[in-house]
């Protein structure tokens, strides 16, 4: 009887802390479903082994996109196979004579192609990207002409390019037409390298000048980022858009509008554990199905 006693005591014992791991979970589960914590305004997550939109938040709303342009900008560099080995020269018409007018390029300054597009990807140089336009098969206006036609041609409806650099605020877009610009981006091996380098050193002069990556997320060992771009101005606020692994899947991250200069990479930080706890989670309740079928 004793021993009896015993077994039924036990048992319920074993219940309770099924239902008690059962209630954790489908808290748990709750709590995952109702989306990453995310500060930005505009926000658009997709896995592109699928197309599937993983999270989105304002993804139509148009808006200026700063430096993020700049994708845009080496797309057509490159298809155009304009050679990376032609030196150009930093001109006066490269100045911006509004806000962001910042640059360690001076007028004067003769690179290679591929240093300006390297610069203008990893470290967002403004001068290097107009340099790239104006030096594009009828200046600067056909360049823009020709980024307008590419964001036609991949679908972005509600994208308009006025610049090479970003820096004008007539160039807009939303969270879900760059992504398609990012997917575009990441077939580009030039691109993935130039964006993704953590550092690229150049000769002005007699002088050696280093640039570093304006994403402190491609320096840290616990990401795989395949291509990325930052931007900033006042009217588009602090923006990111990236393809990075997220459990084993290449995912598309674009974050608009995030305030303060670190949000948008904790942002970036909140959706990759936020999927991590989603993964997880549905393989907790898979093993539950599982037991339950027995």
């Amino acid at each position: 009887m004793r021993r009896r006693g015993v077994e039924r005591v036990f048992a319920g014992v074993l219940v309770a802390i099924f239902l008690v791991a059962g209630g954790v979970a489908e808290a748990a589960a709750r709590k995952t479903s109702k989306g990453p914590d995310v500060r930005s305004n505009a926000a658009y997550v997709m896995d592109t082994t699928n197309g599937n939109v993983v999270f989105e938040r304002k993804s139509e709303l148009v808006a200026p996109i700063a430096s993020i342009t700049k994708l845009m900008t080496s797309l057509v560099v490159l298809e155009a196979q304009q050679p990376l080995d032609e030196t150009l020269e930093i001109a006066s018409a490269d100045r911006w004579k509004g806000k962001g007018a910042f640059s360690r390029l001076t007028v004067g300054t003769n690179l290679s192609r591929g240093d300006l597009l390297h610069l203008a990807l990893m470290a967002s140089e403004n001068r290097a990207a107009r340099a790239l336009g104006r030096n594009y098969p009828g200046g600067e206006a056909a360049f823009v002409r020709a980024m307008n036609a590419k964001a036609k041609a991949l679908g972005m409806t509600q994208t308009r390019f006025d610049d090479p650099s970003g820096l004008s605020v007539e160039n807009v877009s939303s969270a879900r037409d760059l992504a398609k610009l990012v997917v575009a981006a990441s077939r580009h091996p030039t691109i993935r390298e130039y964006s993704t380098s953590r550092s690229h050193q150049v000769k002005v002069g007699r002088s050696i000048l280093e640039f570093r990556n304006t994403n402190s997320l491609v320096a840290n060992p616990d990401w795989t980022i395949t291509v990325q771009k930052t931007g900033f101005i006042n009217e588009a606020g602090e923006c990111l858009v990236m393809q990075t692994m997220i459990d084993e899947r290449p995912v598309v991250i674009v974050l608009l509008n995030s305030f303060g200069k670190y949000t948008r990479v904790a942002d970036a930080k909140r959706i990759r554990q936020w999927m991590e706890s989603q993964h997880v989670s549905s393989l907790a309740r898979a093993g539950e199905r599982r037991r339950s079928s027995r």
